[in-house]
């Protein structure tokens, strides 16, 4: 299991509480110091079945310099969001966890960290 998150979160910072109160096996990735490739982002989308701007913070001041809120979701504008994102990791919701199952969950939630916890 790996956790990418931002120290300065505290939504991060609960989602990795939880996993040591649970004695879970997993790494930290500090996304911002080691941002995904598009690969990375891909894997990360598929296993969450969502699209990039699903996992986009659109409140972040770079979002609002890109234009973000207006660009389209569609299949053709797919790529360039995942490019915005790989460019841009600030943009990523966090914390995220990937785990071994090829599953995924944006981990903003006890209930949804204790799921992965579980496994």
């Amino acid at each position: 299991m790996e956790i990418w998150i931002n120290p300065a979160c505290s939504k991060c910072r609960s989602a990795l509480s939880l996993l040591d109160a649970e004695q879970a096996d997993y790494t930290v990735r500090r996304y911002l110091e080691d941002p995904p490739t598009m690969l990375e982002l891909e894997d990360v989308l598929r296993r969450l079945r969502l699209e990039p701007w699903d996992i986009t913070r659109l409140g972040e001041p770079v979002a609002a310099d890109l234009g973000l809120a207006e660009w389209p979701r569609t299949q053709a504008d797919r790529d360039r969001w995942i490019q915005a994102l790989a460019a841009h990791p600030i943009l990523i919701q966090r914390p995220i966890i990937t785990v071994d199952d090829q599953t995924a969950v944006i981990a903003r939630t006890r209930d949804a960290v204790l799921r992965v916890a579980e496994r």
